[in-house]
């Protein structure tokens, strides 16, 4: 029960912090989301913090996963990038951008083992589009333009703009679609 409790917090929080941002909602918003008292909440996660912290923890750990995924697949460089960037995309049809972009925004009030995570969740991220960058270059199937580091984190940046840009428009998947089409073109497999 506390388990289901502990996740079911972090489901709501992570919802919310997706929309809304780290500022934007407390433990009484989530409470009343779910149905439990502010008290039940401090017994899981003590602190809007400790809650934050394990949020990006989980988020970093699923795109582990997802990331991993997709690697073993016996499939193209460019549809696995494909898969990389819908992980990016997919959010948005939730209007929801990136967990980590939309905290990194706030990463001055954030507290420094906050920050670690965050840090940790973009080294992990970049390491593994490094790594696919790479295989796609010694493929022959592209080749990056500057060194496979700095267009990973030049793909990220991108991603992460393109989504913050679509939560503007009016249908925000279209949005999102139009810019990552033209700037990854050379790197995406079109279905």
């Amino acid at each position: 029960m506390k388990q289901n409790t502990a996740q079911q917090i972090l489901d709501v929080a992570q919802s919310m912090v997706r929309n809304r941002g780290y500022s934007a909602f407390s433990y009484a918003d989530i409470a009343k989301q779910i149905g439990i008292r502010k008290a039940s909440i401090h017994y899981h996660f003590p602190s809007k913090d400790d809650l934050v912290k394990e949020l990006v923890k989980q988020y970093r750990e699923i795109l582990v996963k997802k990331c991993f995924y997709i690697e073993q697949q016996k499939i193209t460089p460019q549809k696995q990038m494909r898969q990389f960037v819908n992980l990016y995309r997919d959010g948005l049809e939730n209007d929801q951008i990136c967990l980590c972009g939309m905290l990194t925004a706030d990463f001055v009030v954030l507290n420094s083992e906050i920050q670690a995570e965050l840090k940790t969740f973009f080294s992990v991220t970049e390491s593994w589009l490094t790594k696919l960058l790479t295989r796609g270059n010694e493929a022959g199937v592209w080749k990056c333009i500057q060194s496979v580091e700095l267009e990973a984190k030049t793909i990220i940046a991108m991603l992460q703009g393109a989504q913050l840009l679509a939560r503007a428009a009016d249908n925000n998947v279209e949005a999102f679609d139009q810019v990552i089409e033209e700037l990854l073109k050379d790197k995406l497999e079109n279905n």
